[in-house]
């Protein structure tokens, strides 16, 4: 039977709406605009939208529908104003049924009446409904609980059914035999009763009759109807309300709202909604969130207390200025307005709180207040101390910032923006800079426990940055002129250089008393440690990986030659300056002493620099540098990778004390296999040594024309890497084992360690 009723509810709703609208009173608005918006929510509308139809304050999220702006929230909130009356109408749509709205707060809404009737002629015939229903579900309204379900007639009973499938339905009944029994004002059964209903999304109430309103009552009370309702908007007026339905329903369906709580997204709290911060709705200034509750769902936002406005709109809610208004403070003699809320004070010679409900303003005695000038005092001499000591401080940071300043430029700052302006050269702006404070934490103030390694010109830490990364950082010794020129170019240098076998510099310090450069951290030490540390090289050191190391640094330096935006010469090509990572993949480091040849020249005269023993003859008697020195330099680190010796040691025989002049005589005079380190001589074939030889040969020529350039030694050692062994070395030898080659035994282990020397030359 449900289902048929179901069928006519929209007929009925457009029925009883149509007949509720043309019968609204000016005096009726009226009433119900005296109450509207009362609430801190304010009559706020988006900008360019109508906060205002007729005589009802329209605010957002609600927003009257106009052509070409987007006035509400979402269609939910959709408000269509009618201006064919006088005043205008506000109507909301709800299941495809318009409502007039009455009221809109910060909470609710209230919207005009539908109710059930039942009239019956003298047949008896039933010529009006006799039920009625909405459903909100999947909206954001809710019934309120300030509804009730009120039945008037004197033969009339209803059903509430809260939800469509409810078996046990909530009702009240109205039973009156003749007029006496009739009781005006009250609801308690005789010709009126009411019934309380929880907060919900769908109601559907059954209207019926005992009697079909014939006998002794038929005269006076010939219909019943019932409605749901806001309980203090309905008052019963006994006989006069029984006798004439048409009046009953005009006052019911112009005067007693159906009252609905509404929310934002009906679908979300206040914690799921937040975490979309885009979309929600209680993110602007002053305002909170509020859980809409079980039956509703949803949330809404409110205003924080002591401050008005509209929550949903930029800029949110603003201070309430209590001393405005009287009401709105306690204050007996002075109120001072405060962010979110308002002080009171007494002026002077009165004492209190001057609070209405406090000890109010009382005019001070001619006692000398003793216990209040102690209490000046002590307040006194602490603002004066907070006082002083806040402009110690401000004093040192300034000074601090000055000294800052004095540093940067000392240590180079402005002549790094200065040096060729005109070409595309690197900037401060273009190399991260750190503070001196955030480097002195990540060493632990340059402890002697984080120091990897010290040269001549600085000492390199380990520090732990703030993301957790390890980096090295060189710290410099005692700065002069010279030692920032060096600074300055080392860092122009590795800004520019990307290469995977290149050290890289993640940024630099210039505010401290010695400028600091940071690096990555490059873990396993130099190539000098691991070949010259332990009896001729680390286990893991095989002919194999010593091919693979000299390609990398050839490479690496084969792209500063020939590859990068502006060729670079290293200017100090050696071991020490060779780093290993975890996987023993090189990296050159020390760009301190290098130098940047212009596109259009192939050497610079320079002061003569590097390392005895590496040094290029012909550089160091002309001054003339060009990338054919650090292919010389590149000769004698092959040189110490096949034989295991240092370039220089005054402990050899004055005919072996220069590696450079003692490799290039043995290979002339057939004796390279003498010299050579036995594993290498193990492991490499006959073929791969000879032309490996041959290759530091004519890198150490002392004509620099008759050298190879880095690329060529690069390729070259790319090919050596692809020649298979030799059949009579031992294809799978462990170099863990111990070897026997020229009576000399020599035994290889795993385990290393890094010296304290593995940064010298960063």
């Amino acid at each position: 039977m449900k289902t048929s009723k179901h069928l006519l509810v929209l007929l009925v709703c457009a029925w009883q709406l149509e007949a509720a609208t043309s019968t609204y009173s000016s005096t009726a608005t009226k009433t119900h605009t005296s109450n509207t918006m009362t609430t801190k929510v304010g009559i706020f509308a988006k900008q360019g939208c109508r906060s205002q139809c007729g005589n009802l304050k329209v605010p957002y999220p609600f927003g009257i529908i106009s052509e070409g702006l987007n006035c509400s929230l979402n269609s939910t909130f959709h408000i269509t104003c009618n201006t064919a009356t006088n005043p205008p109408k506000a109507f909301i749509k709800l299941n495809d049924v318009d409502f007039e709205v009455f009221d809109i707060s910060d909470r609710e809404l209230r919207i005009s009446n539908l109710g059930a009737e039942t009239c019956y002629d003298q047949s008896p015939l039933l010529y009006t409904n006799y039920y009625t229903s909405l459903d909100l579900s999947n909206t954001s309204y809710t019934y309120s609980g300030k509804n009730v379900l009120t039945v008037v007639g004197c033969d009339d009973w209803a059903n509430f059914y809260q939800a469509e499938d409810e078996d046990l339905p909530t009702g009240c009944t109205s039973i009156c035999h003749n007029e006496k029994e009739v009781r005006k004002d009250e609801c308690s059964g005789g010709g009126c009763c009411q019934v309380s209903v929880n907060a919900l999304k769908y109601y559907y109430v059954d209207l019926g009759t005992y009697g079909n309103h014939t006998d002794n009552i038929s005269s006076f009370n010939p219909c019943g109807y019932a409605f749901l309702g806001e309980k203090k908007r309905f008052n019963f007026l006994g006989l006069s309300d029984l006798k004439d339905i048409a009046a009953l329903r005009n006052k019911i369906e112009t005067t007693v709202p159906i009252v609905l709580d509404w929310v934002i997204d009906e679908n979300k709290t206040c914690a799921q909604a937040a975490q979309h911060s885009n979309s929600f709705a209680c993110r602007y200034a002053h305002s909170y969130c509020i859980d809409g509750g079980k039956s509703s769902g949803g949330y809404r936002c409110s205003c924080n207390q002591g401050y008005e406005g509209n929550p949903y709109l930029s800029p949110g809610c603003v201070d309430m200025d209590e001393c405005a208004d009287p009401d709105s403070n306690d204050c007996v003699k002075t109120c001072i307005n405060i962010p979110g809320n308002y002080n009171c004070s007494c002026p002077r010679g009165y004492d209190g709180d001057g609070r209405k409900n406090g000890s109010g303003c009382v005019a001070k005695s001619s006692k000398f207040p003793l216990i209040k000038f102690i209490l000046g005092m002590s307040f006194g001499c602490f603002f004066l101390i907070v006082g002083a000591t806040s402009v110690y401080c401000i004093i040192k940071k300034r000074k601090h910032a000055q000294l800052r300043e004095k540093f940067f430029k000392q240590n180079g700052g402005l002549l790094l923006n200065q040096q060729n302006p005109s070409t595309e050269d690197v900037s401060v702006d273009s190399i991260k800079l750190f503070a001196d404070e955030e480097l002195k934490k990540a060493t632990n103030n340059y402890a002697t426990d984080r120091i990897l390694g010290q040269g001549g010109y600085g000492i390199v830490f380990k520090g732990i940055l703030p993301d957790e990364r390890v980096v090295a950082i060189k710290r410099s010794k005692i700065i002069d002129n010279s030692q920032i020129e060096q600074f300055i170019n080392e860092m122009k240098i590795l800004t520019q250089v990307n290469h995977r076998n290149v050290v890289k510099l993640l940024g630099c310090c210039l505010e401290c008393e010695v400028p600091l450069l940071v690096y990555e951290f490059v873990s396993n030490g130099t190539l000098y440690d691991h070949v010259h540390g332990v009896d001729g090289g680390m286990s893991w050191l095989s002919w194999e990986n010593r091919l693979r190391i000299a390609a990398e640094s050839s490479g690496a330096l084969a792209y500063l030659h020939s590859a990068a935006s502006i060729p670079v010469i290293h200017r100090d090509v050696k071991l020490a300056n060779i780093l290993l990572d975890d996987h023993h993949v090189a990296k050159i480091s020390d760009f301190g002493a290098s130098r940047i040849v212009p596109l259009d020249r192939t050497q610079v005269t320079t002061l003569v620099q590097g390392t005895l023993g590496y040094l290029d003859p012909e550089y160091f008697h002309t001054g003339q540098l060009t990338d054919k020195s650090d292919v010389y330099s590149f000769g004698v680190v092959l040189a110490e990778l096949l034989t295991g010796r240092k370039p220089i040691s005054m402990e050899r025989s004055p005919e072996e004390r220069n590696l450079a002049i003692f490799f290039i005589t043995s290979v002339n005079e057939k004796r390279l296999f003498l010299i050579l380190e036995p594993r290498v001589v193990k492991e490499g074939t006959l073929e791969q040594l000879e032309i490996a030889a041959q290759l530091v040969k004519r890198c150490l020529g002392l004509d620099r024309k008759e050298r190879p350039t880095m690329k060529e030694v690069s390729m070259e050692i790319e090919s050596l890497r692809k020649f298979t062994k030799h059949p009579w070395t031992n294809q799978h030898a462990n170099e863990e084992t111990t070897s026997l080659i020229g009576h000399t035994q020599i035994q290889y282990s795993d385990l290393y360690k890094i010296q304290a020397s593995s940064y010298n030359n960063i």
